[in-house]
């Protein structure tokens, strides 16, 4: 049995994944844009609901091109003389698979987490900007707030304010992109793994995979860099 269409399918759907996941991106920069500008909480939530929707929608697809390459390698496996109704057999796979889902699924989806650690540390930035625009906080105090705020600015592995920071996110340390995956690579070649450079800190197997764009914290450098 041929399945050269089946596979031309399943690719096609997961081309169609691909959109979801630009969606989801694109509805998190909608939200930290509503933020940075502070806007209503209502237009954030709106966001946060578009994002559960694309996970809704990822959730299912994922589950129907599993249910199709399940149906698949039963078919290659029993290899039945008389070949069964593939529609039935993906529907049924895939309706038991929908059968389980839960709200709690899609709370889990990393596009989903993603979004709402940078909305937290979106929040974070910009609200102590803005505390610190009030009258009435002493001096000394908004000095030490900076400084702080500039500390996480810096980069543990070039010691300079970062350009395009990424957060691990095992450890939740940023650092500079270019700069630890430079020293992936070179510990790659060596067959050594990487400790996160953040001074205290455990984590010592620190991957490429693990790096996420930290985009909250990139504005807020841009914020602080243009005042």
């Amino acid at each position: 049995i041929s399945f050269n269409s089946v596979d031309s399918s399943l690719s096609s759907l997961k081309n169609c994944q691909s959109y979801i996941n630009t969606g989801m991106d694109i509805a998190t920069h909608v939200a930290l844009d509503l933020v940075e500008s502070f806007n209503d909480i209502e237009d954030v939530n709106s966001m946060e609901n578009v994002i559960l929707e694309y996970a809704a929608m990822d959730r299912e697809l994922n589950h129907y091109m599993t249910a199709i390459e399940e149906t698949v390698n039963q078919i290659k496996r029993e290899k039945p003389e008389n070949i069964p109704d593939l529609k039935i057999l993906v529907k049924e796979k895939f309706a038991a698979l929908e059968s389980k889902n839960s709200d709690s699924d899609l709370q889990k989806n990393e596009k989903y987490l993603y979004f709402k650690n940078q909305l937290k540390e979106m929040r974070k930035q910009f609200r102590h900007q803005s505390d610190n625009d009030n009258e009435g906080i002493e001096q000394i105090d908004e000095d030490i707030a900076v400084t702080q705020s500039q500390m996480n600015f810096i980069c543990p592995i070039t010691q300079m304010e970062m350009k395009r920071p990424v957060r691990n996110k095992v450890c939740g340390h940023t650092y500079e992109e270019d700069a630890i995956l430079k020293i992936i690579q070179t510990r790659k070649q060596q067959k050594k793994k990487v400790k996160c450079p953040k001074i205290g800190c455990s984590h010592a197997d620190v991957k490429r995979s693990d790096l996420l764009p930290d985009e909250a914290l990139k504005r807020a450098i841009d914020s602080q860099n243009k005042q």
